[in-house]
């Protein structure tokens, strides 16, 4: 069988550690040796080659080598981390899946008879060329699922050079930028750290263990191992580069993980699923600019809105209009962005999540970032509320970090005090809730709260 130059890196890199689990490690000739029997496997249950399928599941050596598997048969693969039932559902009839396939056991189930192949599919399957699904919400709370072409995405990375990297898969297996992690990985010949179940303590364990050098992730997720002290607990001093994104990071969260960890390089990172993981370079150690490096990412800035264009953004859309795409293939990200004199860009928030003040535009990141400044605070979330007068007001739920005796309701006034100090008049929280934790979803980003 000749294997795609992706897959016939694998047994090269032979005995080299690919996958580190709490109780587990997997080498690069094991997931060679899985991907193998996984093709075998998919043969024998009658898979047919360039049918779409559901792959379910997070990262494990199974799950990974399926999705290799299914890539050398040129099958377009649909992903599912959720585990929920009604999601598997939706997702399954947005991509006409034909099949769902379980990343444990790689056992296929044949759904209702698909439907003929969308114009788009069938243009990948004319080329034999691989496709991959991922989703998105709309407004409606269905999913979008959004076509790529798998072997154009992968010919992105086959031009790296093996090196020594160990980084955590924190991001998920159906997210782009868990994607980007791993084909990252795969090319390089590095070394993969999962864990079962993300929380503070269990992944700085294991990034202890491992001697992790490069932590993807949030900063939901940061500020959790801030609050859980995760970082002073776990010897965590393989740690090399932190790089973050799926939402904006406050400055004082930024500010207070570089004091704890002066030794670690900060990376703002930025993509969308509709474009893939651009390429960026912070500004400066404690700066939230970032610059998009010169590559396949075109950009620019349309009313304050962050547009993007890539050479291996989607095909489309299967189940959804085009309309957030114009006529030349821009993509309007949705993001709203503060460029400097230097061309660099800051994130300032969704456009969606933006509060109205009597016409003034307040930015949750913004209001945030002064919240964490203070020592009573241990998180938050910004949101706007309704008001008659001015259309909305700022409002936020807080964790506070109570002292011994300390009563809540005078550290509360301390609280908006130090607000007014620092932000104008309409920006200061008039309402602060107080809450034990910030709601955040399976991928650690602060959920929308609905006024």
């Amino acid at each position: 069988m000749n294997l795609k130059p992706l897959l016939a890196r694998l047994a090269g890199f032979a005995d080299t550690p690919f996958l580190n689990s709490a109780s587990a490690t997997f080498s690069y000739g094991q997931l060679h040796a899985e991907v193998l029997r996984q093709l075998e496997h998919l043969q024998a249950q009658g898979l047919p080659a360039q049918a779409t399928v559901l792959l379910l599941g997070d990262y494990s050596l199974s799950a990974i080598a399926l999705f290799l598997a299914l890539y050398q048969r040129g099958n377009v693969i649909a992903l599912d981390s959720s585990g929920h039932a009604q999601e598997v559902q939706h997702k399954a009839a947005a991509a006409q899946a034909g099949y769902l396939i379980d990343g444990a056991s790689g056992t296929a189930t044949r759904l209702a008879e698909a439907a003929a192949p969308t114009a788009l599919v069938a243009s990948l399957q004319a080329r034999g060329h691989a496709g991959l699904v991922l989703f998105s919400s709309g407004s409606t709370g269905q999913p979008k699922a959004m076509l790529r072409d798998l072997d154009a995405l992968v010919a992105g990375y086959l031009n790296k050079r093996p090196r020594r990297l160990n980084i955590f898969l924190f991001l998920l297996f159906d997210h782009i930028g868990g994607l980007n992690t791993l084909l990252n990985l795969l090319a390089l010949g590095g070394t993969a750290t999962v864990a079962a179940v993300k929380t503070p303590d269990s992944v700085a364990a294991l990034m202890a263990r491992h001697r992790v050098g490069v932590l993807p992730t949030s900063p939901t997720f940061l500020n959790l191992m801030l609050i859980n002290n995760a970082f002073n607990r776990y010897d965590l001093s393989a740690l090399r580069m932190i790089t973050y994104g799926t939402e904006p990071m406050p400055h004082s969260l930024l500010a207070a993980l570089r004091g704890q960890l002066p030794k670690v390089k900060f990376l703002q990172t930025f993509g969308t699923s509709e474009t893939g993981i651009a390429s960026t370079t912070s500004a400066a150690a404690g700066s939230l600019f970032m610059r998009f490096e010169a590559g396949d990412t075109e950009y620019r800035v349309v009313d304050g809105e962050l547009w993007l264009r890539s050479a291996t953004q989607v095909l489309g859309y299967l189940n959804h209009s085009m309309e957030s795409f114009t006529a030349d293939g821009w993509f309007k990200t949705g993001d709203l962005v503060e460029v400097n004199a230097a061309g660099e860009v800051k994130i300032l928030g969704r456009s969606k999540e933006v509060i109205n003040v009597g016409g003034e535009k307040v930015y949750p990141a913004e209001v945030e970032s002064v919240l964490m400044q203070h020592p009573g605070v241990r998180d938050c979330k910004a949101y706007g509320e309704r008001n008659g007068l001015t259309g909305q007001f700022v409002a936020a739920e807080v964790v506070l970090g109570l002292a011994a005796g300390e009563d809540a309701q005078a550290l509360l006034r301390g609280i908006r005090q130090f607000c007014r100090g620092r932000l104008d008049a309409y920006k200061v929280p008039v309402r602060l809730k107080v809450v034990e934790a910030i709601g955040y979803s399976a991928r650690y980003k602060k959920l929308l709260i609905a006024s």
